[in-house]
């Protein structure tokens, strides 16, 4: 039966079914826009905590480190609060919608690339500091010229980024609800999928799936070789 579901798996795949690649286009959707949104704020964030001195900052550094473990069905938890009709956010509609799902993973994905830039842009800043104090440049100009000269380490934290966020599911399926031609992505359609017995969508998603997380470990690593020749 297993090998079955298989062929007809292999056979949703390359016939290009509708429903299928209708779930594989959301996902994509959701997960790139999270990963942008999470990167414009995420990536200053970090460069920020890597310049300046202040007071606190050891607990901010700490915090950001611990977030990058935060477990999803808590993000999802503080995004459902937010939004639903008690919260803040409740008059704006967006509960069980694709924008909820995206402010889901960012609140996932933000944490990863603001700790793993400060990281970088601060060993980067102790190659540099005595050039930027020579030429007498103030902390605002550095970030953006350490933030370009890491730009090759920032995109293997962006494919990262982008990987914790396609395999996410519990938050989404929290703040999305999972709804047919709606929010339904790759990892909630899995879990229902299977539940119910259709295993061949089920397992056409879950070779999808492998298939992205391969690429993205293919990409983070070609683009390590490439920081790596550029630095010989």
């Amino acid at each position: 039966m297993e090998n079955n579901a298989f062929y007809v798996a292999l056979s949703l795949l390359l016939n290009l079914d509708a429903t299928l690649f209708q779930i594989v286009a959301l996902s994509l959707k959701v997960s790139l826009l999270a990963v942008l949104v999470a990167a414009v704020l995420g990536f200053p964030l970090g460069a920020a905590v890597a310049l300046w001195r202040f007071p606190g900052r050891g607990a901010v550094v700490v915090a950001l480190n611990a977030l990058m473990g935060l477990p999803p069905v808590v993000a999802g938890l503080s995004v459902y609060l937010l939004l639903s009709r008690a919260g803040p956010l409740g008059e704006w509609g967006l509960l069980f919608t694709p924008s909820a799902m995206v402010m889901a993973q960012v609140v996932l994905v933000l944490p990863i690339l603001a700790a793993l830039s400060r990281q970088k842009v601060e060993e980067l800043l102790g190659e540099y500091r005595e050039q930027f104090m020579s030429l007498g440049m103030s902390r605002a100009r550095m970030m953006p010229t350490l933030l370009w000269d890491a730009r090759f380490a920032l995109l293997t934290v962006l494919l990262a980024g982008f990987g914790r966020a396609s395999a996410e599911v519990g938050a989404v399926m929290m703040v999305g609800g999972n709804i047919e031609g709606v929010t339904r992505v790759m990892t909630t359609a899995i879990v229902l999928e299977t539940s119910k017995g259709n295993l061949p969508l089920a397992l056409g998603l879950g070779i999808v799936l492998l298939t992205l997380v391969m690429l993205i470990n293919a990409g983070a690593y070609v683009v390590g070789e490439l920081a790596k020749r550029r630095m010989e």
